[in-house]
């Protein structure tokens, strides 16, 4: 299977397509590829058996194409946490050198290399990396610009767009890190946080692609 199928699967992953239908406009923007390309591959992925398609409501993924989807997704964020853990890349630099890795790694590579990093269940970045099976261990999260001013949660994970990764890490977000909502500017304005101990400002923009723990009662919420 070429590279470029395997990006339509783990996009197809990644945006629900396990369990529901995804829009072409969904696949083009998380492949920032054209509308047209997108309907031309998932013609042909829907005669291989690897999807389902419903004209004019969206794709999902085909038994035949499960088990695919899960192992680039896995083998991606298992390259992800050797990188940075044993290589010392950047949050960026680690999800750009694993979306080459991931298509050159057999099932026993894959399975080593969870054995020797211990059967790590996060990547670096915060997205559970699925088992062999398929199975993942995940909790349930909320967007940070979702927080009202005085709520508290704990960052869990970020969005890996290597603009906004580079942005996050020269701001200190580490995943873990407790954050506090000290003040919210109107009309999307950003957000002042206090950050593990520090006070830090980041862009709503931003703000809605860093996920934490869900908190009770939402944006209403505070300590």
């Amino acid at each position: 299977m070429t590279p470029n199928r395997e990006d339509y699967l783990k996009a197809l992953y990644k945006l629900g397509g396990l369990e529901g239908l995804v829009s072409n406009k969904q696949i083009a923007e998380e492949l920032q590829v054209s509308p047209a390309s997108v309907t031309e591959i998932l013609g042909k992925m829907e005669r291989e058996g690897l999807i389902h398609y419903e004209p004019y409501k969206g794709s999902r993924l085909a038994e035949k194409g499960v088990p695919l989807a899960v192992s680039l997704v896995r083998g991606h964020r298992l390259w992800e946490v050797f990188l940075m853990r044993c290589l010392g890349y950047s949050w960026s630099e680690a999800h750009e050198d694993a979306e080459l890795l991931e298509h050159a790694t057999s099932p026993r590579l894959e399975d080593r290399l969870d054995q020797f990093l211990n059967y790590p269940a996060y990547c670096p970045h915060g997205s559970a990396i699925p088992r062999a099976d398929g199975q993942v261990e995940d909790a349930p999260t909320q967007p940070l610009s979702q927080l009202g001013v005085g709520a508290f949660s704990h960052i869990r994970r970020v969005t890996e767009e290597r603009e906004l990764m580079d942005y996050l890490q020269e701001n200190g977000v580490q995943i873990g890190s407790p954050v506090l909502v000290i003040d919210a500017a109107a009309y999307e304005g950003p957000l002042t946080l206090d950050l593990d101990g520090r006070r830090v400002q980041i862009s709503y923009k931003a703000a809605g692609k860093i996920y934490v723990d869900q908190v009770s009662g939402g944006a209403d919420s505070t300590l």
